[in-house]
């Protein structure tokens, strides 16, 4: 059987991956804090809580979670959670909040991919990684010096492992999914001019109507997935399938 694995699967792009994925009969796994609530009731959605800034009690999660499993010859695991906190320029940036994000946006999903490929080995299943990343990884943002820098890492991650892989393993892309009208975005462009000085261009982006519903951008990855034969270690980006909103 063939089944997911979503983290941060409760709003924004997470949700509407979990969405697609349940079109098509795929059984889904929503790792987050809340749970998606539009989600709830349907036969193919199942949430569960797991810390994933604590190292010990996500990963602990993961191997319980295969080991339950009775007939999964497929596992897409999506790891989408993260965060663009903390939006502030070097020598200002509170401590935790730097352990946070380089937790939950490199070093969770890289332990996460190391745990799986071990697991899809032991229990032989098929194994497909995406990582979700993000433009900032491309090039320097004023105020985003740990966002940026943990999506770069985790691109070039994903690369390694996908190298490493070859043709005959395991799966391991990255999908940049660009600018959407999410949560993520109300936090941007909620931030001081001094912290993140792009943001009146990310205020521009929602009041010229250049932000892209999370549905559609959720759905153009899973019809990647579905359809599509998928090169290891490749950049997958949004703009290579929907029209440009600049």
């Amino acid at each position: 059987m063939i089944k997911a694995i979503v983290t941060g699967g409760s709003k924004g792009l997470g949700a509407a991956i979990v969405s697609h994925l349940i079109d098509r009969d795929i059984d889904v796994t929503d790792v987050s804090r809340s749970g998606n609530e539009a989600m709830k009731g349907n036969k193919h959605y199942h949430h569960e809580q797991a810390d994933m800034t604590s190292l010990s009690d996500s990963l602990r999660f993961l191997r319980t979670w295969v080991e339950e499993q009775k007939d999964l010859t497929r596992l897409y695991l999506i790891q989408n959670a993260g965060t663009v906190q903390p939006m502030e320029t070097v020598g200002h940036m509170d401590p935790s909040a730097i352990e946070t994000a380089i937790t939950l946006n490199y070093t969770a999903p890289v332990a996460w991919a190391n745990l799986a490929f071990k697991l899809a080995d032991e229990y032989g299943f098929e194994l497909v990684i995406v990582n979700i990343t993000s433009g900032a990884a491309d090039k320097p943002n004023h105020g985003w010096s740990v966002y940026g820098s943990t999506k770069a890492a985790l691109n070039l991650f994903t690369e390694t492992a996908a190298l490493e892989q070859g043709d005959q393993g395991h799966t391991i892309i990255s999908y940049s999914p660009s600018i959407m009208d999410t949560g993520m975005q109300e936090e941007i462009r909620s931030t001081d001019a001094s912290s993140f000085a792009a943001i009146e261009t990310f205020q521009a982006y929602k009041e010229q109507g250049k932000l892209r519903k999370p549905d559609e951008v959720g759905g153009v990855l899973v019809r990647v997935l579905m359809e599509e034969e998928l090169v290891n270690g490749k950049l997958y980006h949004v703009n290579d399938y929907l029209p440009s909103t600049k």
